[in-house]
């Protein structure tokens, strides 16, 4: 699964060119264009993203940009660790650029979210549980219409059948998302 992920980030990586920069003019901004990320010349970045997401869950995920620094993010998809079904969603925030070169921005993000899970795992009768998560991660932005991903996530969650009550879960995962 390991090397599956490197060649996964590796070829949304491929897409990515180097585009030629326009000098700032005397006001300060670039000539020729708006703000927000370029996607190609002329053309902007999407705020809503769709894509995979590989790890716990392994299924659908999203993201909507409320500006640059914040997001709404979430996924559904199939919970490994228990079996089920997972929907969670977070407000996500970006408080360090680590990197910003031609081709991609490195920033992190932290923030709240909620969960939904359904277990079942084989089990003679499932169960849902709700919990709060705390997530961080490491977003690859790319100057393409794609950002790659890997966050996790801490889970504190009350199980809602006889003899489950309260609990600690963990999330990681790793995805793509195309912005439109």
């Amino acid at each position: 699964m390991r090397r599956w992920l490197v060649t996964l980030l590796l070829l949304t990586a491929t897409p990515a060119r180097a585009e030629e920069v326009e000098e700032p003019t005397e006001a300060g901004q670039a000539e020729g264009g708006g703000g927000g990320t370029s996607a190609g010349p002329g053309a902007e970045k999407g705020t809503i993203g769709v894509g995979i997401v590989i790890g716990e869950p392994m299924g659908i995920c999203g993201r909507l940009y409320l500006q640059d620094d914040q997001a709404i993010q979430g996924a559904v998809g199939v919970a490994f660790i228990g079996g089920g079904l997972q929907l969670h969603a977070d407000y996500a925030f970006h408080p360090y650029i680590l990197q910003s070169r031609e081709t991609f921005v490195l920033a992190t993000y932290v923030g709240p979210g909620l969960r939904v899970v359904q277990y079942s795992d084989g089990r003679d009768s499932s169960f849902f549980a709700l919990g709060v998560r705390a997530v961080g991660g490491l977003l690859f932005d790319f100057k393409n219409p794609l950002d790659a991903f890997f966050e996790v996530a801490g889970v504190l969650e009350y199980g809602f059948a006889d003899g489950e009550g309260a609990g600690v879960a963990f999330n990681a995962g790793a995805g793509v998302r195309y912005y439109f």
